[in-house]
């Protein structure tokens, strides 16, 4: 019991709670990230390329929709959980500044970052549910065994020889992706119900709702900084006004 946190650092629900700063201030790495997938497969546009830059895009939103449910329990406002967004930020950033060479030189630095990214969060939601919430706390020892089995194959990734590296990844992915299908199920345990995912909906549609303004502000950004660059010919000039349309 020395391990559970002694303050209760989850969410009052009374109502719809609003998504804090904090939680924006986190998916702004994530918002990054995508960008970084793009620049990723233009540098590698072959169907090899694609296939990578899938794997990666499907690993990026389990790390973000695993975090953005974390929070749906967890009090942003709490110090604790603040500081816990903040070292999941740094852990992001470094996975999405590795994107572009996360199956080259930057292997390693990706893995390891995104294994701790995935079994960090798992960890902390068990220290803060042990006293507050048996049944999620029950929920959250299936997701940890699962996630950490995942984490234990994304870091292992990053030392082996590059022809092997995204066999493993695909393997993790399955773990990842395959482990929710059938509710989390461990031997002695069970399995996981809609039951024990009590999420408060309208915070989760609004968390979703402001990710995609984001990064299409980050499109904005990016379609005003490279306009602004280049000769006022007409296919730039057509580009700039495709590239707004298609955003709005």
């Amino acid at each position: 019991m020395m391990l559970a946190a002694h303050t209760n650092h989850l969410r009052v629900r009374h109502g719809h709670s609003r998504v804090t700063f904090v939680e924006l201030f986190f998916d702004l790495v994530f918002v990054f990230a995508v960008t970084q997938l793009s620049h990723g497969l233009l540098e590698h546009l072959t169907q090899l390329g694609a296939l990578q830059t899938a794997v990666l895009m499907l690993a990026l939103w389990w790390a973000w929709i695993d975090n953005a449910w974390v929070t749906n329990w967890l009090d942003p406002e709490r110090a604790p959980v603040r500081l816990l967004l903040f070292v999941l930020m740094l852990l992001g950033l470094i996975v999405s500044a590795s994107i572009p060479k996360a199956f080259e030189e930057r292997a390693a630095a990706f893995a390891l970052a995104y294994g701790a990214l995935e079994i960090i969060p798992k960890l902390f939601m068990l220290w803060a549910l042990k006293r507050h919430d048996a049944g999620n706390y029950r929920n959250f020892v299936r997701i940890t065994l699962w996630r950490g089995a995942g984490a234990v194959c994304w870091i292992a990734s990053g030392f082996v020889a590059p022809e092997w590296r995204l066999a493993l990844w695909a393997l993790a992915l399955a773990i990842d992706t395959g482990s929710p299908l059938i509710g989390f199920f461990v031997p002695g345990f069970g399995r996981s119900t809609t039951a024990d995912w009590t999420v408060e909906g309208g915070h989760m549609a609004e968390r979703c709702g402001l990710f995609v303004i984001i990064a299409l502000g980050e499109s904005i950004l990016i379609t005003g900084a490279t306009s602004a660059g280049l000769p006022a010919t007409l296919i730039n000039n057509a580009a700039f006004a495709n590239a707004f349309i298609g955003s709005t």
